[in-house]
């Protein structure tokens, strides 16, 4: 099982850098988030990642569902899903391998805006290591989340296009949960704002690791990845 679940790891990572598509997305990633840190940094001599811990979550919410819409729709869609499925790999192993492949490619993302990182050792004063790596733990965490949200939805449809309305609409709606508490009946506030992915990140990148925002985004990942093998599943009773 360990050999069948590398061998599955190790083709989807390198169908993922084989492809323009993550160089383009990488690219925009980075130059995005390079220019909100560095029109902070040069303009206002701020010191911090608070732009950067800020700004990737919400580009994550469009390059999360980019790269991975086409995970399981386009194995559906070219039918070599069904040829996967001859070989000895489990359901749950190919999930969990394109699922870890795609994570692989949002970690190297954010391994590139280290640089940022760096650059704030080296000029800045005063900085709070343990927020800056907290902060870091928390958008690869929600990383994690949107990339269980985004193998979902590829699972549900052949279509790569309904794949990415599909996650974007999701993690969208999470997103902005604590953005409307002002909107809804106050018994109801804590309940969104506990199901807001942002108010569990902003806690971490202060530094506040509680155990509360691991359970939640734990959950996420572990319950859109449990769906995302239920769904391989049920093809099977067609």
């Amino acid at each position: 099982m360990r050999n069948n679940f590398k061998i599955l790891y190790r083709k989807e990572v390198q169908s993922f850098f084989n492809s323009p598509v993550a160089y383009i997305t990488l690219v925009v990633f980075l130059l995005i988030n390079a220019w909100f840190f560095t029109s902070t940094f040069f303009l206002t001599n701020e010191s911090d990642l608070r732009t950067l811990f800020t700004v990737a979550p919400i580009v994550f919410i469009f390059f999360i569902p980019a790269i991975t819409m086409g995970l399981i729709a386009k194995e559906k869609n070219t039918g070599t899903l069904e040829f996967i499925t001859t070989l000895p790999f489990s359901d749950g192993e190919i999930v969990i391998a394109k699922f870890l492949a795609a994570l692989t490619l949002v970690a190297t993302a954010l391994l590139f805006t280290t640089v940022h990182f760096f650059t704030l050792l080296i000029v800045g004063n005063n900085i709070d290591m343990g927020a800056l790596i907290s902060g870091y733990l928390g958008l690869l965490l929600v990383g994690a989340a949107y990339t269980a949200i985004g193998t979902f939805a590829s699972s549900v449809t052949d279509n790569q296009i309904t794949a990415f309305i599909i996650s974007f609409s999701i993690i969208f709606v999470l997103f902005i949960l604590d953005k409307i508490l002002v909107f809804v009946p106050g018994f109801l506030s804590s309940f969104l704002q506990y199901l807001s992915i942002d108010y569990h990140l902003s806690n971490i990148s202060r530094g506040v690791i509680d155990s509360r925002n691991l359970v939640y985004l734990g959950s996420i990942i572990l319950f859109f990845l449990l769906m995302s093998i239920r769904i391989l599943e049920m093809r099977k009773w067609r």
